[in-house]
């Protein structure tokens, strides 16, 4: 089984920049997609979908939010949208496929970076705040998930990076959302505590595989990468990892490719 995450900055452009042409390349089961900024709808509508895939997505109150999807070429047993957290829900931050002996899970947390003092709300809610309230929902979310006998695999955009290894010095020296302390420690906590694989570390141990260059920070493919883009794996999968890679090549946005291949028979 081969799944592909990326983060598109907008559906529509990067099919525009020949993001449904690479992906014929890809042989790729299941594709997950953040950053769509669509109605939901209008996938179908501006027919959106690669030949030969279906289409999931969920789309945020505000095109803005972000939005994620699935585009997979097996029927899954059953699609979640979102994941009981009545804000993320809203914003359309998380759905999920659920297969025979596997479900798939696309995830696009806030980005606070630039922005992290930035009011939001009435509630003297900072940018950066929301993020970590999400990633707070979203640790609790992935606990219980780790406890369960199913396997699943998160295709997240989580807008942080964890080791040093995984940004470029720029992040090391200025206080950016992305590289903070207590970002970098919730990730501590979901792969040291609660025992989440990160799935490309487990074949490539690195340095400098980053998967996004923001304009934020001032960045180039060459200087100022950082790697936030995960597949997220629960324990009984990493045996099952066969190869993994960055495809740094393409420019359908500032953000490349994550794409894994597993030894998992996907369909029925």
């Amino acid at each position: 089984m081969r799944v592909v995450s990326i983060s598109v900055n907008g559906l529509a452009q990067a099919v525009e920049k020949g993001f449904f042409d690479w992906l014929a390349q890809q042989d790729a089961d299941v594709v997950c997609v953040q950053d769509h900024r669509m109605r939901a709808y209008e996938i179908e509508d501006y027919n959106l979908i690669p030949e030969g895939y279906e289409a999931y997505f969920i789309d945020g109150e505000n095109n803005e939010d972000g939005g994620v999807g699935i585009y997979t070429r097996h029927f899954p047993k059953a699609i979640m949208y979102g994941f009981a957290n009545e804000q993320a829900d809203r914003e359309g931050r998380f759905i999920q496929a659920d297969f025979d002996k596997v479900s798939v899970a696309c995830v696009l947390a806030p980005c606070a970076l630039g922005r992290e003092e930035e009011l939001i709300g009435e509630d003297d809610l900072t940018v950066l705040d929301h993020k970590d309230e999400f990633m707070e929902s979203f640790g609790l979310h992935m606990q219980k998930t780790l406890r369960k006998r199913r396997q699943f695999i998160f295709c997240a955009n989580l807008q942080t990076a964890h080791h040093v290894t995984d940004a470029s010095p720029l992040y090391h020296k200025l206080d950016f959302s992305g590289f903070l302390p207590h970002e970098r420690a919730w990730l501590d906590r979901l792969f040291d505590e609660m025992g989440c694989v990160d799935g490309f570390r487990e074949v490539n141990r690195q340095s400098n595989q980053f998967t996004w260059w923001p304009e934020q920070a001032e960045g180039s493919r060459r200087n100022a990468g950082i790697r936030v883009d995960y597949q997220l794996l629960t324990p009984g999968i990493r045996k099952t990892i066969e190869d993994g890679w960055i495809d740094d090549s393409t420019r359908f946005s500032d953000h490349a490719p994550v794409i894994m291949d597993y030894d998992i028979e996907i369909g029925f």
